[in-house]
């Protein structure tokens, strides 16, 4: 079933077809990042609409999901990141906050020890996620890995 629209469409229009032909066509994000050749988390944000997508790309995305060429268009479109593209209701999405509240001035005092007056780069940034397997249950696993970007002095 391709989603043809009769209207142009921006990157949270595409986002919706692409998640309706990933349930129509009953595949994981990671089959579908397997097909693309890319990581699972890089996928999954960039078919949401929070990384650019080459030409190439959003073909084969749109061939293997069976996209229309509208739709493929607006995958290429500057990605729209921000609040306003998350639900803040979601219970994933409230608990990564809670993370960040709760161990947030941690992390950074524990960069500053181990690097110095700095941050974790989100721009030069890849993230993992794993499920482990554990017997009282399974584990939710995120590597995040940036790049230390010192503060300068000017």
């Amino acid at each position: 079933m391709s989603f043809v629209p009769t209207t142009p469409v921006g990157r949270a229009e595409a986002a919706r077809a692409v998640l309706d032909a990933k349930r129509n066509k009953n595949l994981t994000w990671e089959a579908i990042a397997t097909e693309l050749g890319r990581s699972k988390v890089w996928t999954t944000a960039a078919l949401l609409g929070q990384h650019r997508i080459s030409a190439e790309m959003a073909s084969a995305v749109g061939e293997f999901l069976n996209l229309d060429e509208v739709v493929v268009q607006a995958l290429q479109l500057p990605p729209e990141r921000g609040a306003d593209m998350v639900d803040p209701s979601d219970p994933a999405v409230y608990r990564l906050e809670e993370i960040v509240q709760v161990y947030g001035r941690a992390i950074t005092e524990l960069i500053r020890d181990e690097f110095g007056d700095g941050i974790m780069s989100a721009i030069d940034f890849k993230m993992d996620f794993q499920r482990v397997e554990d017997p009282q249950g399974d584990r939710v696993v995120l590597t995040l890995d940036g790049k230390y970007l010192p503060y300068r002095e000017f």
